[in-house]
């Protein structure tokens, strides 16, 4: 076994050891760790306030705000207007909803939003295509994903054996099922490489923004939903002051890559 394999069998949370990524019982484990981690929720508070803000700046307001592939999620007991849903049933969501099929009405949402889900779609066409009849003119998707830096493509191969990342797979579409088979260097794939593919292939929707989030350090420290917290959530100030120091070297560091999409008008 490698050195790597390792260090991760042993920092991997071992309630997590022997549980079907794809069952219900992942779901139940991941909240209860959700829950005791403090600086691992410092994290997500983070991502929904920044989806939140780059909605109120970027899209017009007056549809449906919608959280897609939610999980464990807790962005609406921070900003109630928002509407939780998942592929899956699980506690707490709102509605089961497929993202790449939307029982959803024409030009009626506002916003989606969703973070670390988009490279689980078998067929990201789809959910183009539905995020251009569904949202409202002037209304958008803000995404967060893995980063493809130099660091982030470094790491991501490494961590699950459920998932890839491989920034040269010929196309977009896999075998990704709920929880495995995904490529977590999709949004390089779609936003990067082949961004004028997506561009023609998309003619009404417009990417209004790409930028990669400086709370690496937080993200990693905390361990994660999988992995064993490295810090206590008392050292975050000095966390953050390491961060915003090296802030210049996002690009190269940084962990999560928040895009924003938005309909024409």
């Amino acid at each position: 076994m490698k050195v790597t394999e390792l260090i991760l069998n042993k920092l991997y949370d071992p309630r997590l050891k022997g549980v079907d990524v794809n069952s219900s019982e992942l779901l139940k484990v991941h909240q209860r760790i959700l829950e005791e981690k403090p600086l691992m929720r410092h994290v997500f508070t983070h991502f929904y306030t920044e989806c939140k803000n780059n909605s109120e700046r970027y899209f017009i307001q007056g549809g449906k705000e919608i959280e897609i592939g939610a999980g464990v999620s807790f962005f609406k007991s921070i900003f109630p207007t928002i509407i939780s849903t998942d592929i899956k049933l699980s506690p707490g969501l709102d509605q089961v909803l497929d993202a790449q099929n939307m029982d959803i009405a024409s030009n009626s949402v506002s916003a989606f939003y969703g973070i670390n889900c988009f490279h689980h779609f078998p067929n990201p066409q789809l959910f183009f295509d539905e995020l251009n009849r569904t949202l409202i003119p002037g209304g958008g998707c803000v995404l967060i994903e893995p980063h493809w830096g130099s660091v982030a493509s470094m790491m991501y191969k490494r961590l699950f054996k459920t998932e890839t990342f491989d920034k040269n797979a010929e196309q977009w579409q896999s075998d990704a099922t709920i929880m495995t088979g995904a490529n977590q260097a999709l949004s390089y794939l779609v936003f990067k490489r082949d961004f004028e593919k997506w561009q023609n292939d998309n003619p009404n929707l417009e990417l209004i923004k790409i930028e990669v989030l400086n709370n690496y350090l937080q993200y990693l420290f905390s361990g994660g939903l999988n992995f064993r917290s490295l810090f206590p959530f008392w050292m975050l100030p000095v966390i953050r002051l390491k961060e915003i120091i090296l802030r210049p070297f996002n690009s190269f560091f940084g962990l999560h890559t928040l895009i924003v999409i938005r309909k024409r008008i």
